[in-house]
């Protein structure tokens, strides 16, 4: 017997489809305002016309025209129909237009390009069960993870360390941080300058990324007091670290119980091994409706998940899962203390103890 769908309830969930189909298709325009500083010249500048917005960022008028047309449509810049201009509001420019402000988030846009670029590979890997390396992805990935990530971490890294037990004391007298899984090394450069006294290295497998990392540090004159190196987290270099941090890339591993155990050995025996995650619950039912949990959820199907099968390792944790799941790894790898630190809507904050 066919039972017929409810109409209404067709409709409704159409047009919630049809919400993010829109959302998807206009998040290049996002990543384009972005890239090309659209946003930054609008930002304080009060109502501008299409002219005016071409004039200030280098670029062409009927694309630009083109372009706020969508932003319009979208609500993320105003129209004033009988002046003809447009006008991005002070509020949206915290979203779009600093990159330094910790709302920020235009970042997250420039992985599209990575993610999607990706989808013959992901649909392979969905029928074969191989992996999807992190270096198996356009450039736009690893940048755009970084500019993604950094507005969080400039806005909340210190009071991580802060709820972390005697860490602070030790970064101020001077002690030896290992940053693992560091990517362009915007993490371990705000918690060096935090601790001018201590001494940072990053290490990261992707030999890319920490080339990146390196001149980043140049150009902001730290590169005498922050290196990196290639290196993964199951062999990287180096003993009697007071500090271990792993930001948003423990879930990425595939043996993030391998990288547990050699933590513990690189360890100094009073020192604090700091694992940040993404804040997505294990429970699916707590993230529906959730934004945060559904962009984690999302990320984890096209770059976690797979970059951790490809590495051929013995698990593959998603970034979603869950605190006892990562506590059972951290524990068996022989850390005897525990505990969530602290937490914001985006990140979880463990600390673990020898």
């Amino acid at each position: 017997m066919t039972i017929a769908p409810d109409p209404t309830r067709v409709e409704q969930f159409l047009g919630q489809v049809l919400t993010d189909a829109a959302a998807a298709v206009s998040g290049i325009t996002v990543a384009l305002g972005d890239r090309l500083g659209l946003y930054t010249v609008m930002a304080g500048a009060g109502p501008l016309s299409s002219e005016q917005v071409a004039e200030r960022s280098g670029t062409v008028e009927r694309y630009v025209r083109e372009w706020l047309a969508c932003q319009v449509a979208g609500g993320y810049v105003a129209y004033d129909p009988e002046a003809r201009t447009y006008t991005l509001p002070d509020e949206h420019a915290a979203v779009l237009a600093d990159p330094l402000a910790p709302t920020y988030l235009a970042g997250a846009f420039l992985m599209l390009n990575a993610v999607y670029g990706t989808e013959d590979a992901l649909a392979e890997a969905f029928r074969t069960g191989r992996g999807v390396g992190w270096d198996a992805h356009p450039e736009s990935l690893f940048t755009g993870t970084a500019k993604f990530f950094r507005p969080g971490y400039l806005a909340n890294v210190t009071s991580w360390l802060a709820a972390l037990d005697g860490v602070e004391d030790k970064l101020r007298g001077g002690g030896s941080v290992a940053d693992v899984g560091c990517g362009f090394g915007y993490s371990t450069m705000l918690m060096a300058q935090a601790f001018p006294a201590s001494t940072f290295v990053g290490f990261d497998y992707h030999r890319p990324s920490v080339d990146a990392a390196r001149k980043l540090a140049a150009d902001a004159g730290m590169g005498d007091r922050v290196h990196f190196e290639v290196a993964t987290a199951q062999d990287f270099p180096g003993s009697g670290y007071d500090l271990i941090t792993n930001f948003d890339c423990l879930h990425d591993m595939g043996d993030p119980g391998g990288a547990a155990a050699h933590a513990r050995r690189a360890i100094a025996d009073d020192g604090t091994w700091m694992i940040v995650e993404p804040n997505a619950s294990e429970d699916l039912a707590e993230n529906v409706g959730n934004p945060v949990g559904r962009m984690f959820y999302a990320a984890s199907v096209a770059i976690c998940l797979p970059a951790a099968v490809a590495q051929d390792g013995p698990v593959a944790l998603g970034n979603h899962a869950g605190e006892d799941a990562v506590r059972d790894l951290v524990t068996a790898a022989g850390w005897s203390r525990w505990r969530r630190a602290t937490e914001n809507p985006v990140n979880r904050v463990y600390e673990a103890r020898p």
